[in-house]
């Protein structure tokens, strides 16, 4: 055994790994052997586990199993990427993964209950910009029972690496491509770095139409754009966009679709822009539409905001709630369409929808 060995070695079985640092020391100093020199040594080969145990999760935690090849740390590789998606370390535990064949645990993390944990299990699969990830990523895009923002964070990120980018248009090509995604497809490709992948994404993923049918520049450049918040109450309360027929703002206008008093306080620009150009792809919560058919034959349209064994309360646009019995309904049926239109755009130049959004995005929780 070389001097150099014997004096790590010494080290390694003297150290309690009481703290951080000792703990750093420790992993430093193991990291300057070879495989074959700890697996010929018990007591290297018991330091070494217990560096795994203290630091799983962890940037060493992955250095050291990379370095050692060790085998059945999955777990401990997991954790450390869906904590650090973005992290060298964390994105180096994923390919780690991908590479064993081990994968049924990426599957049962993406399946959790924990929005954040799987969020982050999908922004560190695409981070590996590896093929293998993408066949975990496009199946949730066609899962209707995954939650529309989701997909459209998974549709962001295969948009980033070229394999990525290729499935997307694929399946666009093939129409397959779910409806509540494609905006993203469109807006994410459109300024995508590869040649070949923006003129596709041109043909079968076009960007919406503004005013004189001009497509309108991606949302990443029009968050870019400054905006006159003045001029964008104007467009508000204008004709053209409606807004304020739909909308309450400090009390003012319609109580029909969803109040935004404090709308720049829980949606950034890029977010507006994306509810205004696709208001379909994430409807709120309580304001589902519906068509309801009653056995008079006429038809009702609208957001059902109470419901008894005794009474159904309907809101129609313009605000009215209209009451009735359930013994009045033929049928009624969810919308997947939100009750805001699409196209809203068309009726503005893009300078002002940036200063629409701008207006929008100044509309904060007070003492914000």
């Amino acid at each position: 055994m070389s001097r150099l060995v014997a004096c790590l070695l010494s080290l390694l079985l003297t150290t309690a790994f009481a703290s951080s640092d000792q703990t750093s020391v420790a992993v430093e100093a193991l990291l300057r052997l070879n495989p074959e020199q700890v697996e010929q040594n018990a007591k290297l080969k018991e330091t070494l586990s217990r560096l795994l145990t203290r630091t799983r999760g962890t940037a060493e935690f992955v250095r050291l199993v990379q370095h050692f090849n060790i085998q059945g740390e999955n777990s401990g590789l997991l954790e450390a990427a869906s904590q650090n998606p973005s992290a060298d370390f964390g994105v180096e535990a994923m390919k780690l993964i991908l590479g064993s064949n081990e994968t049924n645990l990426v599957v049962a993390t993406l399946n959790s209950t924990n929005s954040t944990t799987v969020s982050n299990c999908v922004q560190v699969l695409g981070n590996t910009r590896l093929k293998e990830a993408i066949h975990f990523l496009v199946p949730l895009l066609s899962d209707s029972s995954r939650e529309v923002p989701l997909r459209r964070h998974v549709t962001r990120t295969l948009a980033q690496s070229l394999e990525g980018a290729k499935a997307l248009l694929d399946l666009a090509e093939q129409q397959q491509l779910p409806d509540p995604v494609k905006f993203v497809a469109s807006s994410e490709l459109s300024r995508a770095p590869w040649p070949e992948i923006q003129a596709k994404a041109k043909q079968l993923l076009p960007l919406p139409a503004g005013q004189n049918s001009r497509p309108l520049p991606p949302i990443a450049e029009l968050v870019k754009m400054k905006g006159d918040p003045k001029n964008g109450e104007h467009i508000f309360q204008s004709p053209g966009a409606a807004c304020a027929t739909c909308h309450r703002v400090r009390g003012q206008g319609i109580d029909f679709g969803p109040d935004l008093t404090e709308i720049g306080s829980k949606l950034a620009k890029e977010a507006l822009h994306e509810s205004i150009l696709d208001p379909s792809a994430g409807i709120s919560f309580g304001y589902e539409p519906w068509q309801i058919t009653l056995k008079s034959g006429d038809e009702v349209y609208g957001l059902i905001v109470s419901e008894t064994p005794d009474e159904i309360a309907v809101k129609t646009p313009g605000g009215i709630v209209s009451k009735y019995k359930p013994s009045e309904i033929a049928t009624r049926q969810r919308g997947t369409l939100s009750i805001m239109p699409a196209g809203l755009q068309q009726n503005m130049t893009t300078q002002d929808l940036v200063d629409l959004v701008e207006y929008l995005a100044s509309l904060k929780k007070a003492g914000t």
